[in-house]
């Protein structure tokens, strides 16, 4: 096995494969070879969380590449070129993984080698249908690469409806919107409509699109999928839209977020797009759920045609009365030194028109950290006021800059 992977890597890149074809077809004329390279055979994956028992094996140089991915998740490793003796369902199989270099793409493939064709597919298709599904954690896309974010699941897993402050029946209105529409499969397949959803939240930055979004996921309890980037080094952004809807089919029924629309597409991959949003492929049970701070970069084939983005919900800067409750409920929350009076409240509220929940939300915090830095009696109403109007000039400054300074942000990010 060594000096096939060894003779293999030493050739042309679009050599290799086939030599290692070649080479296991002779050695093992007795065995069942599968071969592929599907982004979701993650077999190592599979094994951590004991649907298998895989080893590595003597016969090869196992090369491990190890990562560090930060203080709160230590060391990680990935195998490169390896041989695993699994064991299965009672069965003894090998999988050969083997990465390369081809133009400026990475290239991974594998083997699966058993004793019966059967058994080599259904461990295949065992380990591609256990890893495409999502389990306590969030589908990310970016770079051109799916990754599963335990630490995104746990973020969403704290935002609530609750703490949600939002006009009139809105709220309800997207709740109920979200629940009938996963509820009511049988209905739309008795009726020959296609069913799949697609939702556009639209508004300024900071006004709890971002957060609903989290809410959602989090209500719903349904595997979520989300587009952080269509870049990638390797491939074209066509690639990736083709990559992202793929697996989304794979998921189904899910919800896939592609947060700032308007920031993922341009003139060359909207077309494309578009096809894939609502094309020939069927999206089965799939949700796509969009924002857009910037409605106005928006194509209308995709703002206006509504087959493509069935409904549309606005999230406008709160008024008085979702002010007054904002900032009602912020302030029950704080310790009772930190408290506005009602009086404080009231005049906040005031102070306070045309900010978004974002800006609200800041006010509170700054003004906290002015309190801790200088604790006094009843201050809080003083240092809250001051603060209200330092905003209000960031954010005079913010909208007088030219467009291409302008953050674009929730005020609470994935």
């Amino acid at each position: 096995m060594e000096t096939i992977v060894s003779d293999a890597l030493a050739m042309p890149a679009n050599a290799i494969a086939y030599h290692i074809s070649r080479r296991l077809a002779a050695l093992y004329p007795m065995k069942a070879i599968v071969e592929g390279d599907q982004d979701g055979f993650n077999l190592e994956e599979y094994a951590r969380h004991g649907q298998c028992r895989a080893v590595l094996s003597p016969a090869l140089h196992n090369q491990i590449a190890t990562s560090w991915n930060g203080e709160d998740f230590g060391l990680a490793h990935e195998s490169t070129n390896a041989l695993f003796d699994v064991e299965w369902q009672g069965h003894a199989l090998q999988t050969l993984l083997v990465t390369w270099t081809k133009g400026y793409c990475p290239s991974r493939r594998y083997w699966v080698l058993s004793d019966s064709k059967d058994v080599s597919e259904s461990f295949f298709k065992s380990v591609c249908e256990w890893c495409s599904e999502v389990r306590g954690e969030v589908l990310v896309f970016d770079g051109g690469q799916w990754s599963k974010r335990e630490d995104l699941f746990r973020s969403i897993k704290v935002a609530t409806f609750d703490n949600l402050v939002m006009p009139g029946f809105l709220k309800q209105e997207i709740q109920d919107d979200f629940a009938q529409f996963f509820a009511s499969r049988q209905v739309y397949e008795r009726y020959r409509i296609p069913w799949k959803r697609g939702v556009l939240f639209v508004g300024p930055p900071g006004n709890g699109k971002t957060h609903t979004v989290k809410a959602l996921v989090n209500w719903l309890n349904r595997p979520c999928l989300y587009v952080k980037s269509l870049k990638t080094p390797f491939h074209t952004e066509h690639d990736s839209i083709r990559s992202v809807f793929d697996r989304a089919r794979k998921t189904t029924p899910c919800i896939l977020v592609l947060e700032d629309l308007d920031s993922l597409l341009n003139n060359l991959n909207r077309s494309f797009f578009l096809n894939e949003l609502d094309g020939f492929a069927a999206n089965t049970g799939v949700v796509v759920l969009a924002t857009t701070n910037h409605p106005e970069r928006l194509d209308p084939a995709i703002l206006d045609r509504p087959s493509r983005f069935d409904r549309k919900y606005y999230f406008d800067l709160p008024e008085t009365s979702e002010r007054l409750s904002y900032v009602q409920k912020w302030n029950d929350g704080l310790e009772k030194d930190l408290r506005l009076t009602q009086d404080g409240i009231g005049q906040v509220v005031d102070l306070t028109e045309g900010f978004s929940y974002a800006y609200l939300k800041e006010l509170f915090l700054s003004s906290m950290m002015r309190w801790v830095a200088s604790p006094a009696a009843d201050a809080m109403d003083t240092i809250m006021f001051a603060q209200a109007s330092l905003l209000r000039e960031q954010m005079s400054s913010v909208m007088e800059a030219p467009p291409e300074d302008c953050e674009s942000e929730e005020g609470e990010d994935w």
